[in-house]
């Protein structure tokens, strides 16, 4: 483990965020920040990741670590090495040598913790290891697949709170992750044309993020197969005639995110149809980054793009009737069944590991429309919110064969128009988007998305 040395702007950052806390809430907290596992065999292992929460409050990746946080203090439990550490790993901190860097006002062996932990809420960490140290030193369950309950909910709450909108040492990261980004996706579009497979465009991708001392912040998307949402398989071959769908981003080294998709010809050149349909998704794109701006409702901007898209589709010939009607029965869902984004920050999906209390306002709910169930965020916007936008067009073969569904829209899909875009298998843009005072911020602006700036870094 390596540890740079922290400025003493960060730790006033904090220190900043410990107190704020503390005005929110009345008691002690203990996050834990996690545990590496092992893949095949002790010695070798995943990789370390630390808990969000953590990270927010102790603002370095210390795996196997806690903090107890009260009125604003920080107390470190963490153990130092083994002497037999050094041979494997060479010389790493000390356990005080920690403390200072992240401004804590004491630290402690890991085995005091258990006389720390009466009266303290915490939030599940990921890991199986520390869920249940969690939940035996607690005595009381601490399952991250689990709603939290009683002080454990009001501290998520409490934190939800702070993390739903970024301070500027935050925005300092998140600005890195989303330029290291940007020159990801141009190393991607610029090595396809000589890539054989999928996985050639994913290395020249990843390559430019690890060059940068980064990691990607979610597993790549890197496919012809553009309309499996998740697609996280590589080995494809490239045809002349396939669009090549990429969503990718960097994490910086203390975890901060990005996030962003593009989708571009492997020839260098889209089909007519293929164009047609980008122009369609970038029209939508656009449309909702313009409405973009403080007090404005998420769900509205995702009814913008269902709207935009039932539009295109409609003077496509392929959706018949009155867009507005056709997105009032989710009409536009067989080609875009997903919500139009979601918060961005320290996980790329913003603490949805609390499920929807951060996504949605309190007192709202999922819907269980076809049109609106993926939806991820559900609140006003507010100055300081990181979200991503990201509409797309799809024909994916659960949706587009299922008998319910042709039989449910049958008079508002010409099925015969649908089979001439046979090769527009799955198109998506997106972009990270801050919510400013005025208006918005488009932090991966530098990456161009219009269908001919796409062909040209393709060609280029």
């Amino acid at each position: 483990m390596v540890i740079e040395k922290t400025s003493s702007s960060l730790v006033d950052i904090l220190c900043q965020r410990r107190q704020k806390l503390a005005t929110l809430i009345d008691f002690p907290v203990i996050l834990w920040s996690g545990s590496s596992n092992p893949r095949n065999f002790p010695a070798n292992h995943f990789p370390y990741r630390a808990s969000s929460h953590f990270l927010y409050f102790a603002g370095l990746p210390l795996p196997n670590v806690a903090i107890h946080l009260e009125a604003g203090n920080l107390v470190l439990f963490m153990d130092d090495p083994a002497p037999s550490s050094a041979l494997w790993h060479g010389e790493t901190p000390k356990r005080e040598e920690i403390a200072e860097k992240i401004g804590a006002n004491a630290a402690r062996p890991m085995a005091e913790l258990e006389s720390w932990v009466e009266g303290a809420a915490t939030i599940a960490v990921q890991d199986a290891a520390t869920w249940t140290q969690q939940s035996q030193l607690l005595n009381r369950w601490v399952l991250p697949q689990n709603p939290p309950q009683g002080i454990d909910l009001d501290l998520a709450k409490a934190v939800i709170s702070l993390r739903l909108t970024h301070d500027d040492a935050a925005l300092t990261e998140l600005r890195q992750a989303a330029a290291v980004t940007v020159a990801a996706h141009k190393a991607g579009m610029a090595a396809t044309l000589n890539a054989k497979i999928e996985a050639a465009v994913r290395a020249a991708m990843e390559g430019a993020i690890l060059s940068h001392n980064m990691t990607t912040s979610y597993n790549s998307i890197v496919t012809v197969h553009g309309e499996v949402l998740h697609n996280e398989h590589y080995h494809h071959p490239l045809q002349p005639g396939d669009l090549i769908l990429a969503d990718v981003g960097a994490e910086t080294d203390t975890g901060w995110a990005a996030d962003v998709t593009r989708t571009w010809p492997v020839s260098g050149k889209f089909s007519s149809t293929q164009r047609d349909i980008y122009n369609l998704v970038l029209a939508a794109h656009d449309a909702c980054i313009a409405k973009i701006r403080p007090g404005i409702e998420y769900a509205d901007i995702h009814l913008l793009a269902a709207t935009v898209i039932a539009e295109g589709l409609v003077d496509l010939g392929i959706l018949q009737g009155n867009p507005q009607d056709l997105v009032a029965i989710d009409a536009h869902a067989l080609f875009f069944p997903h919500g139009i984004g979601h918060l961005l920050g320290l996980d790329v999906h913003d603490m949805e590991d609390l499920g929807d209390l951060a996504g949605y306002e309190e007192g709202r709910k999922r819907s269980d429309r076809f049109g609106l169930g993926y939806l991820r965020l559900n609140r006003p916007l507010r100055p300081g919110m990181l979200v991503t936008i990201e509409p797309g067009f799809y024909q994916v073969p659960a949706i587009l064969n299922d008998a319910n569904l042709r039989s449910k829209y049958e008079n508002v899909v010409n099925w015969q128009r649908l089979s001439e875009f046979a090769d527009v298998r799955g198109i998506r843009i997106e972009d990270d988007v801050l919510v400013t005072a005025e208006g918005s911020e488009i932090l991966t602006a530098a990456l161009p998305n219009t269908a001919d700036s796409v062909e040209n870094l393709v060609n280029s």
